[in-house]
């Protein structure tokens, strides 16, 4: 949990857009596949909704990856400062990177159907690590007193383990929680600790 900070920004933590992999049901962690033409659609129209609203950025983190750094910058522009951050990269796979979603090897699918009571496969990176690395990202933020809009580009379980991370108690809530390409979360980080995410939209 987050505590004693000593400032104030607003986090949107956004999923890349789509890849032709995601079109595909290819599971990708670590493959560098860019966006496909819907993903950059995807990415232009958040990047319009946000405007409408009025929201703009003072500082970008992405995933070295770059469908997360396409994204972000679509978004954001490139006069934004972007700093690559490998904690937001995507849970590794391991030995199921690559694999076909719509014929999942059993073990595969045995964890998807419920990833707080089934454990990753051997091979996999552990939900705990997500969570973990997801924390060190966050308290970076909190003790480098970043200030202001900051936009968060990620991958769906990276950005889950960022959720739970920030509400302790939900329960493995997230973990269930469908994100879809360039969805957006939002939080503020206040007294002394990030509120509740909540999707954008």
């Amino acid at each position: 949990m987050l505590s004693n900070n000593r400032n104030m920004c607003t986090i949107y933590i956004i999923r890349h857009g789509q890849t032709d992999l995601n079109k595909k049901r290819v599971l990708q962690s670590r493959i560098d596949a860019p966006l496909n033409d819907e993903g950059i659609m995807q990415a232009e129209d958040a990047g319009e909704r946000l405007r409408s609203e009025d929201i703009s950025f003072d500082m970008i983190f992405s995933s070295p990856l770059k469908r997360a750094v396409q994204t972000a910058r679509i978004i954001a522009g490139d006069d934004i400062p972007l700093q690559i951050d490998e904690r937001l990269l995507e849970m590794d796979y391991g030995p199921y990177e690559g694999a076909d979603l719509t014929s999942p090897p059993p073990e595969l699918s045995h964890f998807f159907s419920d990833f707080v009571n089934n454990p990753a496969p051997e091979g996999m990176e552990p939900l705990a690590r997500v969570v973990e690395r997801a924390g060190q990202f966050l308290e970076h933020l909190r003790n480098d007193a970043f200030t202001g809009s900051i936009l968060i580009s990620t991958h769906a379980i990276a950005m889950k383990g960022l959720l739970e991370y920030i509400t302790p108690d939900s329960g493995g809530s997230y973990w269930g929680t469908h994100i879809k390409n360039c969805d957006i979360y939002v939080s503020k980080l206040e007294t002394d600790s990030f509120t509740v995410p909540k999707p954008l939209w």
